[in-house]
């Protein structure tokens, strides 16, 4: 069974979110869209970049979160023990995101990607398997421990 990918946004992510909601339902994945589900400018990326790391931490899977830049989000997830994130803007930054730092939640922005871009920038993600070279398993492995320090994982 294909793993779940949960997908979330602020106000500023809205439309973006919704065209790739669609194109993996219709690529055949598994999607969970956590919200929000109708247009709200009060809608802030803090709300929902915890409710989608929050499903991928607690049941697995995989996360992309949609804000005006990506930053915003990418900052919240980065803090919760387990969630491994990094903002992508081409298809190539992608890849390499998830080849050497074996993320599971992307976040891309609203405002710097284009809905096509968008697209090929989450295929290229999906279809990466992290390089489980020595190097890279070393500095995940870094990383795995700062957070055991100063998050109490």
């Amino acid at each position: 069974m294909e793993e779940i990918i949960y997908i979330g946004s602020d106000h500023a992510g809205f439309r973006l979110k919704g065209e790739i909601r669609d194109f993996l339902l219709e690529s055949g994945y598994r999607v969970e869209d956590i919200g929000p589900n109708e247009y709200d400018p009060h809608d802030d990326y803090p709300d929902y970049a915890l409710k989608v790391c929050e499903m991928v931490r607690n049941n697995g899977g995989k996360g992309i979160l949609i804000c005006g830049s990506g930053h915003g989000m990418n900052r919240v997830a980065n803090k919760i023990p387990g969630i491994h994130a990094s903002v992508c803007w081409n298809e190539e930054s992608a890849r390499m995101a998830k080849e050497h730092g074996d993320i599971n939640v992307l976040c891309m922005g609203e405002r710097l990607v284009e809905p096509e871009t968008a697209k090929r920038i989450v295929s290229a993600w999906l279809e990466t398997e992290f390089s489980r070279e020595e190097r890279h398993l070393r500095r995940v492995g870094k990383i795995m421990e700062i957070e055991k320090r100063y998050m109490r994982v």
